[in-house]
């Protein structure tokens, strides 16, 4: 289980998030909603373990199968399961997608003795999921990608990878609808057949018509003001965050 309690993070002396409580079971599928300026990116980064978002989060509890997080550099956390994706993948020019699935692959999973033909062929069925061509293997990460193959080749990245947990963060911006559906279908995939545990942020309902959360949370200063389903989202996108 993830696990996060009384969270406080922010970005150098300012505080952004006043203490926030979440638990999430291997296999379930979180939603936070909320508007701008909430910090829905700031809870992301901070818990990834992004050294600008540091503020006070010594004070915090967060635990991973009972193993404190707190503190730990990006590397560990991933080392201990958890994946994020960002709302602007970065590009990096000279290295290929294969390559630094590969590399990041062994990273996490050192006592893996797969074949390059075997991962290869791992990192093929994942961009087939997101209706990628696999000669997006060998091109530079996100290097004259869409938004959209951007995001989905988050997508492939995780299914590739593995994690225990993932923060989503924005993931459907940028998406027509059926990259959309390619998207929900696949972390829906995720969740229940690697029992992962997903993190997703979003602005809008439309990820969520066809990806069902099991919890939806709404964060408004800094603060989860209300929790919920489906429910909860017909809400917000009829009457807005005031009304709740």
């Amino acid at each position: 289980m993830l696990i996060i309690k009384n969270f406080k993070a922010g970005i150098g002396e300012k505080q952004i998030l006043h203490g926030i409580d979440l638990a999430i079971n291997p296999g379930e599928v979180h939603a936070i909603m909320g508007p701008n300026g909430s910090g829905k990116t700031t809870l992301a980064m901070s818990m990834m373990g992004n050294p600008s978002y540091k503020f006070s989060i010594l004070n915090s509890q967060f635990s991973i199968n009972n193993v404190s997080m707190v503190g730990l550099p990006p590397e560990k956390l991933a080392k201990a399961g958890l994946f994020v994706s960002f709302q602007t993948p970065v590009e990096i020019t000279g290295v290929s997608l294969l390559a630094f699935l590969r590399t990041a692959a062994k990273a996490l999973h050192p006592d893996e003795k797969k074949p390059l033909s075997v991962f290869k062929a791992e990192v093929r069925e994942a961009l087939r999921l997101v209706s990628l061509d696999e000669d997006f293997m060998q091109r530079s990460v996100n290097e004259g990608f869409s938004g959209g193959e951007k995001k989905r080749a988050e997508i492939a990245q995780l299914l590739v990878l593995k994690p225990k947990y993932a923060i989503l963060d924005e993931i459907d911006s940028g998406l027509d609808v059926d990259s959309l559906k390619i998207v929900a279908k696949t972390i829906d995939k995720a969740a229940k057949k690697e029992k992962m545990g997903i993190l997703l942020i979003t602005h809008y309902q439309r990820i969520l018509r066809f990806l069902k959360p099991d919890n939806v949370h709404v964060l408004i200063d800094g603060k989860i003001k209300t929790s919920g389903g489906m429910g909860l989202v017909k809400t917000i996108e009829t009457e807005g965050y005031a009304a709740v």
